[in-house]
């Protein structure tokens, strides 16, 4: 025994203290008299007749410390900190003397009376000001995008994202949802967009590409039999950018099994109902109005309808078809046409300069010009109608027009007229800007359910139809109406839209072959093309696929609406710029030719470009 108590080794922990006790941001009254080390940045100086105050800065918030000079090596030091030098200060929390306290700090009542002062690390001089709300440079804030997440309102912006993240994981957790990872390394399949290739070293001549979405893995999950799947997962497409777009994005992916589409917007509408109370305090309607998308596009010219705005479009063509001014009656007889008037509440105060500026703004669109009517005085008929168009039309033409819009007096209509599309999208513009730029909106936040979107749209150029969501989206009609009806079939699709922007969209699936093989053939794929792109598919579906059905959320775009922002960009730690480029690490660049070599590439230059 007594050996082996000689050979015992004894472990001694030695104790040391923590880097700090608290941070900034979480300090109040309730410390009052005690010793705190708080650890930070330093976010603003200031040298009050031989008093120094340091607001220090951390992820919780900030707080206000006092420098007295009767400590004279502390104070040499804090005379001499600059902005973002890292500190560590230990010292005694006290009561704001009176007049002085900040109610908009969560740690206003109260300062510290620094005792000690680390400097942990020193800073240079940050290329643009952390604790300013001076704009900056959108690719200077990206080149030192670490110091650009240093700010208050960006880290603000972050803590969001996460408690997004956090409580829509928690809701699925919680109705039985099956978290599963889908592979990056996928195989090209025609999305909408590019895909990202990736060459492959293994194999020779062939490449992976990145998901645009785990559209066809979560289905194959359904087969698997896994009937609530739900995935956080970042997604990649090549194509040209704007503010809510980015080359690599994340969105909540969600499968369900054994459910049709209402039962599966009821489950969704109510998780983003609990997000939005518990993340931001916003109770959300308890039941999402729902809206068909012909409906959509007849009022507001799109099919993601900002509710908010009240102006509407209302279609004239009929009151048309006879009149002499061909700019109206042209559209008016053609299948393809539309003639639309929208009125706009006092919009009789807008300038002669204010209708040009928006003639310019519609003319984006393809409209080849803006008619307008301001109503003067209803009583008197066409003689209370100011505008070059009246003469065109006989009075009880715009008697009509006037009554379909419940025109009043010092209102202002404006019309569109020309090819559906063009006439759509640029009405429905000009009510989007009219509605901000007269400060219209009604309300804070309107979702809506956008259903029975058509199957397909017709591509004049190319000559075929294209998937209006996805090929694998199933059509509310039979195989054989889909043959002989594709033009006018309908979709089981619906997307989520909240103050204009859609947050979401996905659709009841395909789940036979025969189906799935009908829409190809509809959109031009034939059988080799088929079997070459979606063999692993058309398989599965033959082992028993069952009904199923989901959607995903662009939770970068839902991020960006509840914060505020204007851009995805900003809710997005790490973004590339509109060009797709990350200027903090310089990507993309040029490889060496070595690792060209071993993947088996040569480039070239491409047709009229310059060599880089």
């Amino acid at each position: 025994m007594r050996g082996i108590e000689e050979n015992k080794k004894i472990l001694i922990i030695k104790q040391e203290k923590p880097m700090r006790t608290h941070k900034c941001g979480e300090i109040n009254l309730q410390q009052l008299d005690q010793t705190v080390t708080i650890c930070g940045w330093v976010h603003r100086r200031r040298d009050h007749g031989g008093v120094i105050f340091i607001d220090l800065r951390d992820r919780a918030g900030l707080v206000q410390v006092v420098f007295d000079p009767d400590l004279p090596d502390m104070f040499s030091i804090a005379e001499h900190v600059r902005s973002e030098y890292v500190l560590q200060i230990s010292g005694i929390v006290r009561a704001r003397p009176e007049g002085t306290t900040n109610k908009n700090m969560h740690s206003g009542d109260i300062e510290i009376l620094a005792k000690s002062i680390v400097v942990l690390n020193e800073s240079e001089t940050p290329p643009f000001p952390i604790e300013s709300d001076i704009e900056v440079n959108e690719e200077l804030r990206l080149r030192y995008r670490y110091l650009d997440l240093r700010k208050v309102a960006m880290q603000e912006k972050m803590r969001v994202r996460r408690d997004v993240t956090r409580i829509l994981r928690n809701y699925l957790d919680d109705n039985d949802f099956f978290e599963i990872e889908t592979p990056y390394l996928t195989k090209a399949t025609p999305e909408g967009a590019r895909d990202y290739i990736v060459p492959s070293r293994t194999h020779e001549n062939s490449f992976f590409a990145l998901p645009q979405s785990p559209q066809l893995y979560k289905q194959m999950l359904m087969i698997a039999g896994f009937d609530r799947y739900y995935q956080v997962v970042r997604c990649f497409r090549d194509e040209d950018l704007r503010a809510d777009r980015q080359p690599e994005f994340t969105q909540l992916d969600i499968e369900t099994s054994f459910m049709n589409e209402n039962e599966i917007m009821n489950v969704m509408e109510e998780m983003i109902r609990q997000l939005f109370d518990k993340v931001i305090n916003v109770q959300l309607d308890s039941v999402f109005p729902r809206m068909t998308y012909a409906e959509s596009m007849s009022r507001f010219g799109v099919d993601r309808p900002d509710l908010r705005i009240p102006l509407e479009l209302v279609d004239i063509g009929e009151d048309m078809k006879a009149v002499d001014f061909k700019v109206f009656s042209a559209p008016a007889n053609d299948p393809k046409g539309r003639v639309v008037a929208m009125r706009v509440p006092n919009g009789g105060d807008l300038s002669r300069k204010d209708i040009d500026d928006l003639t310019k703004f519609v003319s984006i669109y393809g409209a080849k010009g803006l008619a307008y009517i301001k109503v003067n005085d209803l009583n008197a008929g066409i003689d209370g109608l100011q505008s070059p168009i009246v003469k065109f039309a006989p009075a009880e033409v715009w008697a009509s027009v006037l009554a379909k819009t419940n025109a009043q007096n010092g209102d202002l209509i404006f019309f569109g007229a020309d090819k559906t599309s063009i006439v759509n999208e640029a009405m429905g513009a000009l009510r989007v800007k009219l509605g901000h730029d007269l400060n219209l909106i009604q309300g804070d936040w309107k979702p809506v359910w956008v259903i029975d979107f058509p199957m397909f749209d017709w591509d004049e150029k190319a000559g075929r139809f294209n998937a209006i969501h996805h090929p694998f989206t199933a059509p509310s009609c039979s195989v054989e109406d889909l043959k002989s009806n594709p033009a006018t079939a309908l979709s089981r699709a619906y997307d989520l839209v909240l103050n204009g922007t859609e947050v979401g969209g996905g659709s009841i699936r395909i789940n036979r072959p025969s189906m799935q093989q009908t829409v190809f053939e509809i959109l031009g794929i034939g059988e080799e093309e088929a079997r070459e792109k979606f063999g692993f598919l058309l398989d599965a579906l033959k082992y028993g696929a069952p009904p199923h059905g989901g959607l995903a959320f662009g939770l970068d775009r839902l991020v960006m609406l509840m914060t505020g922002s204007s851009s995805i960009r900003d809710v997005i730690a790490f973004p590339k710029t509109q060009s797709a480029a990350c200027p903090l690490v310089s990507a993309p660049a040029v490889v060496t030719d070595e690792q060209l070599k071993e993947l088996g590439i040569r480039l070239i230059k491409p047709a009229g470009k310059e060599k880089p």
